[in-house]
């Protein structure tokens, strides 16, 4: 009686095989596919236009950045060969703008 108590236990410990446990998992996932709710094509372009505007905007001030660091650091490079004279940063600086 006790050697099929730990039969029936083992048997339950077993896991199925590789095939079914992966049959089981795409089985999962279509009945997951099948709750979700997609965007209508209104939605789907509207949602596209966003992530484009935003990544346009992005670029743009990455650009202005980049350029203003550039000149910044162009402007220092040049004032490093002038020395004592302290008004020369101010007059580069005023030029630049």
């Amino acid at each position: 009686m006790a050697n099929e108590v730990a039969k029936t236990a083992n048997k339950k410990d077993k896991k199925p095989n590789l095939f079914a446990r992966i049959g089981r998992f795409f089985k999962d996932v279509v009945g997951e596919l099948k709750k979700l709710t997609w965007p209508t094509g209104k939605e789907l372009a509207k949602y596209t236009a966003t992530v484009l505007a935003f990544i346009v905007l992005f670029a743009v001030v990455i650009g202005v950045l980049d350029f203003l660091f550039g000149q910044g650091f162009t402007l220092l490079g040049s004032l490093a060969g002038k020395s004592g004279d302290s008004t020369a940063l101010a007059d580069a600086f005023l030029g630049m703008i």
